[in-house]
C-alpha cells in the first residue's frame, strides 16, 4: 500500500539512533530527528482526520487544486528543496519523546493509515477539503499527500545524520 514504506523506513531507522542522536541539532533554530518524527507523525495524523472529514461530507466541491497542487501531485513528491512556512505558520515539534514513544507513535500511525486506506475508494472523489497551500484535495489525495509528505522529510534525516546525529 502506498504510504506505508516512507513511514516503515522511518521505523527501521529509530532502531539506530541513540537518545543523544534523536535529540541532536545541527545549529540552533533547526530541528533534531526527534522533533522530524514528531512531525511527520503529527501531519500524518492531520491529513488522516482530513480523511475522515472528506467521508462524512455530503457536499460535492468542484474546485480543485492550485497550480502548487497540481505540480506537486503530478510529481508525486515535493520538489528536493527545504520549504520554510510563511510567517505565523512555523512550530516546534516535540523534542522530548523516547525512542519507544517513537516507535509507538509510528506503529500507531500505520494501524490508522491502514484502516483509512481500506475505506478511501469507497469515499465520492468530489467530497474534498481544502488544504492551504494546494487547493481542495479529496481523500485519495489526502492519503497520497501522507506519503509525499513523509518521503520529503527523509532528505532533512539525511542531512542531520551527515552533520553528526550517525
Amino acid at each position: 500500500m502506498r504510504g506505508l514504506e516512507a513511514i516503515n523506513t522511518y521505523i527501521g531507522k529509530l532502531e539506530y539512533y541513540s537518545i543523544e542522536q534523536l535529540r541532536y541539532r545541527i545549529r540552533p533554530g533547526t530541528w533534531s530527528i526527534g522533533q522530524v518524527y514528531s512531525h511527520i507523525v503529527d501531519v500524518a495524523l492531520e491529513y488522516l482526520d482530513h480523511i475522515e472529514e472528506c467521508s462524512a461530507s455530503d457536499c460535492k466541491q468542484s474546485q480543485g487544486k492550485t497550480a502548487a497542487g497540481d505540480t506537486l501531485f503530478n510529481a508525486g513528491a515535493f520538489p528536493p528543496v527545504k520549504i520554510k512556512l510563511p510567517e505565523g505558520m512555523e512550530y516546534s515539534p516535540n523534542d522530548v519523546k523516547s525512542k519507544e514513544e517513537h516507535l509507538q507513535d509510528l506503529n500507531q500511525l500505520l494501524e490508522k493509515m491502514r484502516d483509512s486506506d481500506k475505506q478511501i475508494d469507497s469515499i465520492h472523489p468530489d467530497y474534498k477539503l481544502r488544504h492551504g497551500g494546494f487547493g481542495w484535495l479529496n481523500a485519495r489525495e489526502w492519503f497520497d499527500l501522507i506519503d509525499m509528505h513523509t518521503r520529503h522529510h527523509l532528505r532533512q534525516l539525511k542531512e542531520i545524520e551527515e552533520y553528526g546525529a550517525k
